[in-house]
């Protein structure tokens, strides 16, 4: 046991469907961790509504703390009707910005890739779909969603309400190297997203992503409206590989991107900075289908994928239970958000069970 490498993980199951994804992907995770001969140490800790309820916070100093000294963070979800009308500080959602801002993560990784088993669960015409596989790299700490001044205030026309988009030329540059970096492992071209015909932040974004595309020669580079970009990925995703964009654009192309895929419950994310990373699937809580036991775990298992990825340095493992996903979606089992006539409906417990029966065979220890 001595010589194995040893990882430490926080794991905030969060709210609402939270809990059961993560304890279903946890049992993937400890499987191919055992296989690979690795110690994951995990420590369980609160976030969100759970925590609001129990502390009257989103996120306390404690989890801060224990995320800040993990190699990487596994969250399932938050937020939910219960905690809506609570002061915006204080509502669940604030408890993941406070992780992103604390753990300094900038870069949010959302793959999306079209499996050929599910292709006709998309509301996309097949034809279109088909082919699909492509990455959304996201900045995550700065634009509009953290710009200062913001907030709601009485003028001479009544109430006024205020948000303000602001990158620095740093920001820029460190979320467009990320995107240029995962390009030269794909099919290195970077389509970075922007309004420069109306915004200056935009402006600057484009001179910027620009400049560094200097210093990679190979990379194909083009430049896209966020309009036509939203429209682009509905009439022809496959022209996609890597797409760069801000705070705001990328959290409403991903979204979108997320249907290319048949079900938002298939879609894992990654948010990375120089340390960290966090790992969670892009859906939310569902209250109204929690502990019941139908819920898809498959984004979650595919985050811990990319926990292997990118914090673990083992894509070994993460190859392994990507295979495994489309395995078990290639023999018919689906959970109900993606069932179709003469596929095996299953429950949240025996797809994550599915995966691993996968897994054990794929996987030698």
């Amino acid at each position: 046991m001595s010589g194995k490498r040893k990882f430490r993980i926080v794991v905030l199951p969060g709210d609402g469907i939270g809990p059961e994804v993560v304890s279903s992907a946890l049992l993937v995770c400890n499987l191919v961790a055992g296989k690979l001969k690795i110690v994951i140490e995990s420590k369980e800790m609160k976030v969100g509504g759970i925590s609001i309820d129990e502390t009257g916070q989103p996120i306390t100093e404690e989890v801060l703390k224990e995320a800040k000294k993990a190699n990487a963070v596994l969250l399932g979800a938050v937020g939910g009707p219960k905690w809506e009308k609570l002061e915006h500080s204080k509502k669940p959602e604030q408890g993941l910005l406070a992780l992103r801002k604390g753990l300094k993560l900038f870069a949010n990784l959302r793959p999306v890739k079209a499996v050929e088993s599910l292709i006709n669960s998309s509301s996309i015409k097949p034809e279109v779909v088909r082919n699909t596989d492509l990455v959304v790299v996201r900045e995550l700490t700065g634009g509009i969603y953290f710009g200062k001044p913001r907030g709601i205030k009485k003028c001479a026309g009544g109430m006024k309400g205020v948000n303000t988009e602001v990158y620095t030329e740093g920001e820029i540059e460190r979320i467009a190297r990320v995107a240029f970096d995962i390009a030269m492992k794909r099919r290195k071209k970077v389509t970075s997203v922007d309004k420069a015909n109306v915004l200056e932040s935009s402006q600057l974004w484009r001179d910027v992503v620009n400049r560094v595309h200097k210093d990679f020669p190979d990379i194909e580079v083009n430049h896209m409206y966020v309009d036509n970009c939203a429209m682009q990925l509905i009439r022809h995703p496959g022209q996609f590989d890597v797409i760069l964009t801000n705070n705001l654009f990328g959290d409403i192309l991903s979204d979108e991107a997320a249907m290319l895929s048949g079900s938002i419950g298939m879609l894992p994310s990654a948010s990375i900075g120089n340390r960290n990373g966090l790992y969670e699937p892009i859906h939310g809580s569902a209250p109204d289908i929690a502990g019941r036991d139908i819920a898809n775990p498959l984004a979650t298992i595919l985050s811990v994928a990319m926990m292997f990825r990118y914090s673990l340095n083992r894509p070994d493992g993460a190859d392994a239970i990507e295979k495994a996903v489309a395995n078990v979606l290639e023999k018919g089992y689906r959970t109900s958000d993606i069932a179709m006539d003469g596929t095996k409906n299953v429950g949240t417990r025996e797809m994550a069970e599915a995966v691993m029966a996968e897994l054990n065979s794929l996987v030698s220890p």
